[in-house]
Parts: C-alpha cells; sequence; structure tokens
C-alpha cells in the first residue's frame, strides 16, 4: 500500500514536469522531418499513365518515395509500391495532429464503360460493401493491422460525366479509435486506365477536404491522345468493371485491405512511448529491451528521413 501511494505520489509531481520536456522534445522532431520533405508545385508530368497534374491553389505535390514515408513509416500503412505521389495542403505539413493528403495512384486496367453510372443503387452497394470489408478483416489482423469496419458513406458517389471523374467518400473505423477516418476516393478516367486521387483524413476534416474537391477534379488530366474520348473500341482494351464496379472496390480485390488508408499516427505513438520510458526508468531505474525499443524506433525513423533529406 505505501508502494502504491509513493508510486502516485511521485507520478503527480514528476509526470508534469516530464510531459513538458517531452513536448518540446516532441515539436522539435516534427519539425526535422517536416523540414526534410521536399514539395513542389507547377506542372507535375506524372511517370505512369501518361498524365499530367496541375498542383491546385493551396496545395504542393510530395514525390513517389516522399509520399511513401509518410503513409507507412509515420502514418502506419501497409506499402504501397503504386504510389506516384500526393497532394498537401498549404499550412498543414504531414506531422500535424489534423494534417491529410490527397494520394496519387495509376491503374491500367482498361477502358472503364460509364454505361451504368445513372441505374446504380448506391444504398444497395453500400450493404455489400460493408460485408466485402469485414471478410477482409481476417487478413488484415494476419498482417498485424487493426480490425476496419466501413460505417457508411460520408458523401454519395457522383459522376461527372462531362469530366469523365468518379468521387464519392466513405466512414471508417479502424479498431476501437474514437474519431474516425475519412477516405474521399476521386476516379479520373482515360483511355487506358484511370488515376485513382484518395484523400486519407479524419472525419473532422470532411468539410476541408470537400471543399477542396472542385479544384482536386480538374488537377489530374491525361495528356492528349490517351484522354477518355480518345478510346478505339478496335484496338483498345475494355476494363472488366464498370462505375459500379470501381465504387464497390473490384478493382481492387487484388490489394484487399491494402487498399484502405488511414493517418494511425504511428510517429505519435513512438514519440508517447518513449516519454513513458523516460518516466519508468526516473522511477524505477530499470531499462529493459521493451522500454527501449519505441526510442530505438524513433531514433531509425529520424535517421531514415535525414537520409530523404540528403
Amino acid at each position: 500500500m505505501k508502494k502504491t501511494l509513493l508510486f502516485l505520489f511521485l507520478i503527480s509531481i514528476f509526470i508534469p514536469k516530464i510531459i513538458a520536456q517531452k513536448n518540446d522534445t516532441i515539436a522539435a522532431y516534427y519539425d526535422k522531418v517536416e523540414k526534410s520533405f521536399k514539395y513542389e508545385t507547377g506542372k507535375i508530368a506524372l511517370t505512369e499513365g501518361e498524365g499530367t497534374l496541375n498542383v491546385p491553389k493551396g496545395f504542393k505535390f510530395l514525390n513517389a518515395e516522399q509520399t511513401q514515408n509518410v503513409l507507412s513509416n509515420l502514418w502506419g500503412n501497409p506499402e504501397d509500391k503504386t504510389v506516384l505521389g500526393s497532394l498537401v495542403p498549404d499550412g498543414k505539413g504531414v506531422t500535424h495532429s489534423n494534417s491529410w493528403m490527397f494520394v496519387i495512384s495509376y491503374q491500367g486496367d482498361g477502358f472503364v464503360k460509364d454505361d451504368d453510372a445513372g441505374d446504380i443503387d448506391y444504398d444497395d452497394l453500400l450493404k455489400t460493401m460493408k460485408e466485402d470489408v469485414l471478410a477482409e478483416n481476417e487478413e488484415r489482423k494476419k498482417g498485424g493491422y487493426e480490425e476496419v469496419q466501413l460505417v457508411g458513406w460520408a458523401s454519395k458517389p457522383y459522376y461527372d460525366s462531362n469530366l469523365k471523374v468518379l468521387h464519392w467518400a466513405k466512414e471508417l473505423k479502424f479498431g476501437k479509435d474514437e474519431a474516425n477516418t475519412l477516405n474521399y476516393d476521386l476516379r479520373v478516367l482515360g483511355r487506358k486506365g484511370m488515376y485513382n486521387i484518395s484523400a486519407v483524413a479524419g472525419m473532422s476534416e470532411l468539410a476541408e477536404v470537400k471543399a477542396s474537391i472542385p479544384g482536386i477534379l480538374k488537377s489530374v488530366e491525361f495528356n492528349d491522345g490517351h484522354k477518355y474520348l480518345d478510346f478505339d473500341a478496335d484496338t483498345d482494351t475494355v476494363a472488366a468493371w464498370t462505375i459500379g464496379g470501381l465504387v464497390a472496390g473490384k478493382v481492387l480485390a487484388k490489394v484487399g485491405f491494402f487498399a484502405i488508408l488511414a493517418k494511425f499516427g504511428k510517429i505519435i505513438f513512438l514519440a508517447i512511448a518513449a516519454g513513458f520510458a523516460a518516466v519508468r526508468k526516473f522511477l524505477f531505474g530499470k531499462k529493459d529491451q521493451v522500454t527501449t525499443r519505441p526510442q530505438e524506433e524513433e531514433t531509425a525513423l529520424l535517421e531514415e528521413n535525414n537520409s530523404t533529406e540528403e
């Protein structure tokens, strides 16, 4: 009993001081990580799909390697080598608590017919999608990732027949997270494939993300000869799915749960874990393998970002 009281007494005295010191360290670490990234603006030639990205006002571009670094090492997602880059809102960065981004990739599986665009019952489709997500959770657990639940539409699917762009938003719940995740998806259709533009954000950023959609819709375009209207039925391949299949995610079945992205805050977890390790060491004078591992991982992440900067 006396040991318990002593422990609580020491906690009440020293934890606020340690946390204050740790917050300064974390802030400095975040700042260094953020400064290691090299953003671009203007016109960007995309490395796949014969398309061009015109970075819209209010955004900056992060190339494929740096985007993958953010998604995997900072935000805790599985590696996805199809990523071509991302659009990050100005003034946010990728280490802020309210940061988010549009991730860009390309899928060259053929021309997507849009004949069914006006005939889809999206409420009925949502029920099937929820079942599919639940079925994929076993694979997520095997991969060491949290289960995910498809809560519903954050924005119902809409197909712009003039721009040949499909967009919709899903609300997702990962594990026991209190804050739900937002995946806002756009598909820019072309002659031989499509560009996938997916916003990885929290539901609290829904209004901000939706406000940016008009500019994002026109930010990626296929070069002349590769646009949707350039399709040649005699020579070009037709995709095995239509608009409904894109929304349902059937086209992404080959990658399964890897198609669902989130901002898990891995970098924040490591910093906090390192902070508790410092508390434990201070109070008990112990330094075991479990305690020191988060600090080692944090150092490894920092070194990795430093190499990116160089």
